[in-house]
């Protein structure tokens, strides 16, 4: 692969900067992290765009019917004549509402949902911001959102906003958990929480063909369900999004939105979805690296992108496959199985690495999971509980 072709974003920016040649250290950085903070928004917000589409598409094709095809050439338009519609639309603040807290709300959530995006390797040495605890900044960045969501729900002065912000809280707090815990193997095993370095970790193959990424271990394999499925409850997303019933005359929340504001919370979802799935690439896929050595000659960044974009699918075919979930059923599941299974990855990764990370401690860490993920199974019992129902009618 040429190596001008792999780096041509990052000799871009050094272009760009050459000709601050001779001024202040201060203005180059402040110019470097500008160059930063303007690729992320042109790319992310780019890329919602084009998956608001796509996902409709998508739908439409597994729903059997035609997606949007009206504005612009197979309706590739859309993302514009929705944007000029939420901009017109008249923004409605209740009477009796906190309107400084109510404005501030949807900003703060699509301010975390971005600053999440600046630790991710996106390419060979194309992390928009290196530091050492990249993995804890994500996450402490992230844990905003449930003050956005409270500031929500708070400032609407609406009860039903009140209640929908309480129960996403709840529900964002006990996934959190899990999502936090499957990302321990990874750094004990690593030994860092830079991102980098945890995919540096992650290059070269196994005999010549299997990359060696943390998925194709078993305690990575169960740790990058977990990471996923924790990640569609904290982007809101079916069969999770119990907050937003998009079927009901409320919306959680969001209920009191409308308008741009409430496309600002909209956008948020989406960018948290992408900094999830780009995490979880980043931490049991491999990042940037390709996953056959023949195809290595295609751009780091490429694969990347791909990985994020087979990531966004499975979000999307989920959607249209599983039906909502109960309260109930969401709460007891995050409880019961996957802070138990979370913990069993961090037994398995130690039994793993302290039997030699060879064969043989893939196969222990194979009987450790097997043996909890069965005791589990056992003790939860879950064909009473979502058994069939018999119901009985009045004659």
């Amino acid at each position: 692969m040429s190596k001008s072709i792999d780096q041509v974003f990052v000799n871009a920016k050094q272009w760009l900067l050459s000709w601050l040649a001779g001024s202040p250290d201060w203005l180059i950085q402040v110019a470097s992290i500008l160059i930063n903070v303007f690729m992320l928004l042109a790319v992310f917000l780019t890329l919602f765009a084009l998956i608001s589409v796509l996902e409709r598409k998508i739908l439409a094709r597994m729903q059997n019917r035609y997606g949007p095809n009206r504005v612009g050439p197979f309706g590739l338009f859309q993302p514009i004549a929705d944007g000029i519609k939420m901009l017109i639309k008249e923004d409605i603040v209740p009477a009796r509402a906190d309107k400084i807290v109510h404005f501030l709300a949807p900003v703060l959530i699509a301010a975390v949902a971005i600053l999440t995006l600046a630790v991710i390797p996106y390419g060979r040495n194309m992390t928009p911001f290196t530091i050492d605890g990249g993995i804890l900044f994500f996450f402490a960045v992230g844990s905003a959102t449930e003050l956005a969501v409270f500031m929500a729900g708070w400032a609407s002065n609406n009860k039903f906003s009140m209640l929908g912000a309480m129960r996403a809280i709840a529900q964002m707090f006990s996934y959190e958990l899990p999502l936090i815990i499957t990302v321990l193997p990874v750094v004990m095993v690593v030994g860092s929480l830079m991102p980098d370095r945890i995919v540096s970790a992650q290059a070269g193959y196994t005999f010549g063909l299997v990359p060696r990424w943390f998925v194709f271990t078993p305690w990575g394999g169960v740790a990058f369900i977990l990471f996923f499925v924790s990640g569609l409850v904290e982007s809101n997303r079916t069969p999770f999004d119990v907050p937003e019933g998009e079927s009901e005359i409320v919306a959680g929340h969001m209920t009191e939105y409308s308008g741009f504001k409430y496309a600002t919370f909209f956008m948020a979802e989406y960018i948290g979805m992408f900094a999830v799935s780009g995490l979880s690439a980043t931490l049991f896929l491999g990042g940037w690296h390709a996953a056959v050595r023949v195809l290595e000659i295609v751009p780091s960044y490429v694969w990347f992108f791909l990985k994020l974009s087979g990531l966004l699918f499975v979000y999307i075919w989920i959607r249209g496959t599983l039906p909502r979930t109960r309260i109930d059923q969401m709460m007891n599941f995050a409880w019961k199985f996957m802070l138990p299974m979370a913990f069993t990855c961090v037994i398995a990764a130690a039994v793993w690495h302290y039997a030699g990370r060879g064969l043989r401690g893939w196969l222990w860490s194979l009987f450790v999971i097997v043996m909890v993920y069965s005791a589990l199974s056992i003790l939860l019992d879950t064909r009473r509980k979502f058994g069939p129902r018999v119901y009985r009618f009045a004659e």
